[in-house]
């Protein structure tokens, strides 16, 4: 069946020129409403797709769906697509967006966008053994360097991918990021080690703009490369190195916290280097030193067990 759906923020040509033209309002209407607010291009993204999600799950425009439809689609996401909590609230965010700051729609209540309940899972880390079998199985040169970077920053992947050549201070020896998440910009420290890397990598790619630029066949060499390349770049290498945890670019990054929490760094410092506006967000590193974790004595050996003996018989002995 084709519908104004099919037009919500794409296929215009296949409907009538009244629902295109309707359908490209509410995409401009959304458009307009983030860009007041200056949302970064990756939430203006992620909120269209899902939308468009959306209205291709009914068949419909949004306009004409409500808060039964938005529930059943919730449960769709989660039963049956099986999507993790988190990528369903990103979901339920976008038709908030839409429905209460977009369109202000009264009839649909906060009761109808809820996000689901995430469960609280600590991250994946790896041992500085474990990373430097990832940066030793990198296949070439420049994802060895953006492995390099990751893991000695700790920035983020679309952060890492956003890097300038100008944005490299050799002097200051810091690499700047710039609108960072949350549009913040701030230095991060680039270690001589790092700094060598860096300059060896620019003598043999020769970046012009972006220090790592996209490919001729995909973005252009004058683009960045996809966070979403980078992301692959971390699993592709950490399968070379054999390494079976589930291994993503953000796991470079909470090694690099974790490494230095234990190493004596204080959550402050910590947090302003990972860009976190909540320090909330980086007490959870304190679940994973192993300094922090042994700290504490533990009460079992505070105390004196004496040495019993015990029968010799099995627990199924004492069966009737």
């Amino acid at each position: 069946m084709l519908s104004s759906a099919n037009a919500v923020f794409g296929k215009k040509d296949i409907v009538s020129h009244r629902k295109e033209t309707s359908v490209t309002s509410l995409r401009q209407r959304v458009l307009d409403e983030l860009q007041r607010r200056n949302y970064s291009p990756a939430t203006t993204r992620g909120y269209i797709l899902a939308i468009k999600q959306f209205a291709d799950h009914f068949g419909k425009s949004p306009e004409h769906l409500g808060g039964a439809e938005i529930r059943q689609f919730e449960a769709y996401l989660l039963r049956d697509k099986k999507l993790a909590p988190g990528t369903v609230e990103g979901r339920m965010s976008a038709l908030r967006f839409l429905y209460k700051k977009t369109l202000k729609r009264r009839d649909i209540a906060y009761d109808d966008l809820i996000f689901p309940k995430t469960p609280r899972k600590l991250p994946v880390v790896l041992s500085p053994e474990e990373v430097s079998r990832m940066i030793g199985a990198a296949p070439n040169l420049m994802h060895r360097t953006i492995l390099m970077v990751l893991y000695a920053t700790g920035i983020r992947r679309t952060e890492a991918s956003l890097i300038k050549v100008s944005d490299v201070d050799s002097q200051r020896m810091v690499i700047h990021v710039r609108q960072g998440k949350g549009s913040r910009d701030r230095d991060v420290p680039m270690t001589t080690k790092l700094l060598e890397a860096l300059r060896q990598y620019w003598r043999w790619k020769r970046p012009n703009v972006y220090l790592f630029p996209s490919t001729e066949g995909q973005r252009g060499i004058e683009q960045p490369v996809s966070d979403k390349t980078i992301w692959h770049i971390c699993r592709e290498a950490a399968k070379r190195a054999g390494i079976k945890k589930r291994v993503g670019a953000h796991t470079l990054r909470h090694s690099f916290a974790t490494t230095l929490l234990e190493s004596g760094a204080d959550l402050r410092t910590i947090q302003l280097l990972l860009g976190h506006a909540n320090l909330e967000h980086t007490t959870r590193y304190l679940h994973l030193s192993q300094r922090h974790l042994r700290a504490a004595p533990n009460p079992l050996d505070q105390i004196s067990v004496t040495n019993q003996r015990f029968s010799r018989k099995r627990p199924d002995d004492y069966r009737a």
